[in-house]
């Protein structure tokens, strides 16, 4: 079975993060994102500490897609330097991760 990730990205508000969901699951890079509202991020960015209201998307993918995953959270994020964490998951439900490779499958051209 192949490897399924957890990829993890954080939006300034809901709009932004379920647009970016949506287009990952309609694009196949994702099987399933979930949006979790109201996460404050404190950071710091340009030797300053930073606060945030952000929205956390929990993204679930095969590691096959990783590469144009990534590329579309980077190419469709409105910050400047995006979060983009990638966790390769060592367990779960066989019948799940088995979706999610089903569902991040590239189509092929007949």
């Amino acid at each position: 079975m192949e490897q399924v990730m957890l990829v993890l990205t954080n939006l300034p508000d809901m709009p932004s993060a379920h647009a970016m969901a949506r287009r990952l699951v309609e694009q196949k890079l994702a099987a399933c994102v979930n949006c979790l509202p109201a996460v404050k991020s404190i950071y710091r960015w340009q030797g300053a500490i930073e606060e945030a209201d952000e929205i956390t998307l929990l993204i679930k993918t095969a590691a096959s897609r990783y590469a144009e995953l990534e590329a579309a959270i980077k190419g469709g994020h409105p910050y400047q330097l995006p979060e983009i964490i990638a966790l390769p998951l060592t367990g779960g439900l066989p019948a799940y991760l088995a979706w999610v490779t089903q569902e991040t499958e590239k189509d092929v051209d007949v």
